[in-house]
């Protein structure tokens, strides 16, 4: 969180916080070990959160709990962290339907946090959302291209929600046939990037970033979970999660101006650390001599000065 912060020069106007999980399988008899259906392994359900490409959580779970499961308290200690710096930022929390939670949804109304959630289906939904359904069905029908309406509506569950709330559809008709879709939002109309159509695909379809950011962790091998307490595999995660940070460092500061600049983790790796020099340490020095025919030595030497001319800065 401090090298989030501290890697802005002035507060932005708005960030999106985006809550995901994934599973990390496991093949002994690890504390903590559940079967869980949808990834159909024996696992374990970490909690993530970044801002677009700062990883701001890795929390460790069991496998045996909801999506959502301590996502309250996390975003609490997050959000409260960030507003003592920046008490004027507009924070959205982004996720899929895991998320769209009474507890979660209410604590963003009553803390002056946006959200945008995707929302499962059912059958109540899919009524709502007929009359667009069956108008992309026809679009289709007569272009043969996939074709998309949107429906803007307020919706309330029978007892899980505390009040109605704002419900986004997609009726969407395929050559594979109906593909409906809805996300739950606090963010009002009040402007062209919140109307139904750009609040799906731009906003919320962008949180499939946050998949790739959890890619990245697993190139950094956060899905090493070997050890047997819970304790010290969160402890092998934060080792990981220590590693992104420092990469996602040298990417946004050492390698902005490179062909590097949006190179995945395992890329840098590869590339710019995984390499053979000669290393010669003297009282204030550290020499690293490089072949001559290093291919990317040129990107090396502008990492260094671009690190060096930021921490003399600082």
């Amino acid at each position: 969180m401090d090298v989030f912060l501290e890697a802005h020069a002035r507060a932005p106007r708005q960030i999106v916080l985006d809550l995901d999980n994934t599973d990390i399988p496991l093949h002994g008899e690890q504390e903590g070990r559940f079967f869980h259906g949808y990834y159909d392994n024996y696992c374990y359900l970490p909690l993530y959160v970044f801002c677009g490409r700062h990883l701001l959580l890795a929390r460790q779970r069991r496998a045996n709990v909801a999506g959502s499961e301590g996502a309250v308290a996390e975003v609490a200690r997050i959000v409260a962290q960030i507003r003592r710096k920046w008490p004027r930022v507009r924070i959205v929390l982004r996720g899929d339907s895991g998320f769209s939670t009474d507890p979660l949804m209410r604590w963003c109304e009553a803390n002056r946090v946006d959200y945008v959630f995707g929302l499962a289906r059912n059958s109540r939904l899919e009524t709502a959302l007929a009359e667009q359904s069956a108008e992309a069905r026809q679009r289709h029908m007569t272009t043969g291209k996939p074709a998309r309406v949107f429906r803007d509506f307020r919706y309330r569950t029978h007892d899980s929600w505390s009040c109605t709330r704002r419900v986004v559809g997609k009726a969407e008709h395929t050559a594979e046939g109906a593909n409906p879709r809805f996300v739950v939002t606090s963010l009002k109309r009040t402007c062209l990037a919140h109307e139904a159509r750009p609040l799906y695909e731009d906003l919320y379809c962008a949180r499939g970033e946050a998949e790739n950011r959890i890619g990245e962790q697993f190139e950094l091998f956060a899905d090493r979970a070997s050890s047997a307490t819970m304790a010290a595999n969160q402890l092998r995660m934060w080792f990981s999660a220590m590693a992104y940070v420092l990469v996602e460092t040298l990417r946004r500061v050492g390698l902005r101006h490179t062909q590097f600049a949006d190179a995945a983790a395992a890329t840098i790796r590869l590339k710019l650390l995984k390499l053979g020099a000669l290393v010669r340490t003297s009282v204030r020095r550290i020499h690293f001599a490089l072949a001559s025919a290093c291919p990317n030595k040129v990107e090396f030497e502008m990492a260094y000065l671009y690190l060096r001319r930021a921490f003399d800065s600082s």
